[in-house]
């Protein structure tokens, strides 16, 4: 009875994963396989590669290995001869011990405790810095004209310290579209607050922290600016020479000692007519970090494309191969401390390299480039750096497919594409899904701004179609138990817990890689690029793109 169980069980699996998994030789398509995407995350999620850590030895190996695998997959350098492309990186580390910074309210000090009050660093790579400023508050620091929104009008804060909100305006019963709703816009993201800050000749900024607004505690906070190194590209554009991050408590009181009461202050910030409020209050003193220099590598190979004409255009597919690697020493004291990545993300990096496997063997009209970057954990950088030197023109890259965190668990029904809908992306997802026996997963309203914090993003804001593809939530088998597996790798999340198991079902994984290099295979043999859905905000950037 127990084998007849056991071939039951069998024959369900083979068919629901017929249903997901068409034979695609038959058609044509390249076919991923499943061996060596396992083989790839095995290693690179391996201890020797200690974490993939940005500036760290792991980073090295991680960049030897890659570089290897995309010439024996017969990859083709996309620029000159060699499968790298420099990434040159600013490591800071702020010094509170040997710092003399402080805030001043009302002409007297308000005492602030590193970490636990309040976080800062140097946003341009200057090791120290010293301050006299005065402290605005300037809501949620926003200047968007197609909102009518400008949170600096008639004011000056060149050489202030603009004290904003995070997230953006929300929704009103007069207005319930604005700025998107409820959802997250990049006018929410803290990224964008430090690049309106420098635009708007800020010498600092400080984020109030709210767990609603960042939609994460402020112990996520102190984990990434207490103690550790932070990274920001070097000889580009550079940030305000402080940033950082003040707790709501925090924040209330040195408001109230500089004369202000904050809830009152952020509820005026929720209008169109708000202006910028000077407080009695100023930052004095000196802000010290150590800041040296790191060089690390995106890794980008080709394979050409077979039309004479649209061989000049390409589609790309894009995975950071960095995670937060080696913490403190490996011993018995100290414990495990190496943060492994293997969903995050060894898991898209080794979902590239066998795609880059299957797609040498079908080439399509365009070329496709295989692109690993550096650096995402620590703010895009590796994506970023590629946007602003990139190896191919971004007004002939057709787009942007980028993969973050496969699907550990099993094979799905469903794919995610969220912000697929931007462009025309969406229309031709949803036909490959199809054909695939899948449909695309539905749509949830983005909260967290999760379109604006993968390395797509990148290329989206520089005019490139670009999104994410995600594991879809509609399981095949073991409905239930699959969905608390999914739910259990929360706790793991950045956690060295995240860790490879050789019995996981990639099924999932390999479904979510077909999709991306049959997505691609789509866009490359197209009869015309892909466009941003009219009145996108970051369409605007493709008539202007490289």
């Amino acid at each position: 009875m127990q084998k007849l169980f056991s071939t039951l069980a069998a024959t369900a699996l083979v068919s629901s994963l017929a249903l997901a998994f068409p034979v695609h030789a038959a058609n044509g398509l390249p076919v991923v396989q499943e061996a060596p995407l396992r083989a790839h995350l095995a290693f690179l999620s391996n201890d020797l590669l200690e974490g993939r850590g940005t500036g760290q030895r792991g980073a090295d190996l991680t960049v030897a290995y890659l570089e290897t695998q995309a010439q024996m997959a017969g990859l083709q350098p996309v620029r000159g001869n060699s499968f790298r492309q420099s990434v040159q990186i600013a490591g800071v580390k702020s010094l509170p011990a040997d710092s003399s910074l402080q805030a001043l309210a009302g002409g007297k000090a308000v005492p602030l405790a590193f970490g636990q009050d309040w976080v800062w660093a140097t946003g341009d790579s200057v090791a120290a810095h010293t301050f006299d400023a005065p402290l605005v508050f300037v809501g949620y620091g926003i200047t968007a004209p197609e909102e009518l929104w400008n949170d600096f009008k008639g004011s000056d804060v060149k050489g202030k310290i603009v004290v904003m909100m995070v997230n953006d305006p929300q929704p009103t019963a007069a207005e319930p579209s604005r700025f998107a709703g409820k959802a997250l816009t990049y006018y929410g993201r803290w990224t964008y607050k430090f690049e309106e800050a420098q635009r708007q000749g800020a010498a600092g900024v400080l984020l109030i922290h709210t767990k609603p607004s960042a939609s994460y505690a402020w112990s996520v906070v102190q984990n990434s600016w207490s103690g550790s190194e932070r990274f920001q590209l070097a000889g580009r554009t550079a940030g305000t020479p402080l940033q950082g991050w003040i707790t709501e408590e925090a924040a209330r009181r040195l408001f109230t000692a500089g004369g202000q009461d904050l809830d009152a202050l952020r509820a005026q910030a929720e209008n169109k007519d708000f202006k910028a409020v000077a407080l009695d209050a100023k930052l004095s003193g000196e802000m010290k970090s150590t800041v040296r220099k790191v060089e690390q590598f995106n890794i980008a190979g080709m394979v050409p494309g077979t039309d004479p004409a649209l061989k000049d255009e390409a589609v790309i597919y894009s995975g950071h191969w960095d995670h937060l690697g080696m913490q403190g020493r490996d011993d018995e004291k100290a414990g495990d401390t190496i943060y492994n990545g293997a969903v995050d993300n060894a898991s898209g990096t080794a979902g590239l390299l066998a795609m880059a496997q299957a797609a040498v063997k079908k080439p399509a009209k365009r070329t496709q480039i295989f692109l690993w970057v550096a650096a995402e954990e620590q703010g895009l950088l590796g994506s970023a750096a590629y946007a602003a030197d990139p190896l191919w023109p971004l007004n002939k890259t057709a787009a942007a497919l980028n993969l973050d965190s496969l699907n550990f668990v099993g094979a799905t029904h469903d794919i995610g594409a969220q912000g697929s809908e931007r462009t025309e992306l969406g229309a031709i997802a949803a036909t490959v899904a199809k054909s695939m026996g899948m449909h695309i997963a539905a749509a949830r309203p983005d909260l967290a701004g999760g379109y604006f914090r993968s390395d797509h993003f990148s290329f989206a804001k520089a005019g490139v179609p670009a999104f994410s593809i995600n594991g879809g939530r509609e399981y095949i088998l073991d409905v239930e138990a699959s969905k608390a597996k999914a739910a259990a790798y929360g706790p793991r999340y950045h956690q060295v817990t995240d860790e490879y198991d050789a019995s996981w079902d990639l099924s999932g994984m390999t479904q979510q890689a077909q999709f991306t290099l049959n997505l691609g295979q789509a866009v490359a043999n197209g009869a015309k690029m892909p466009a941003w859905k009219a009145g996108d905000a970051f369409g605007k950037a493709r008539a202007q793109a490289k």
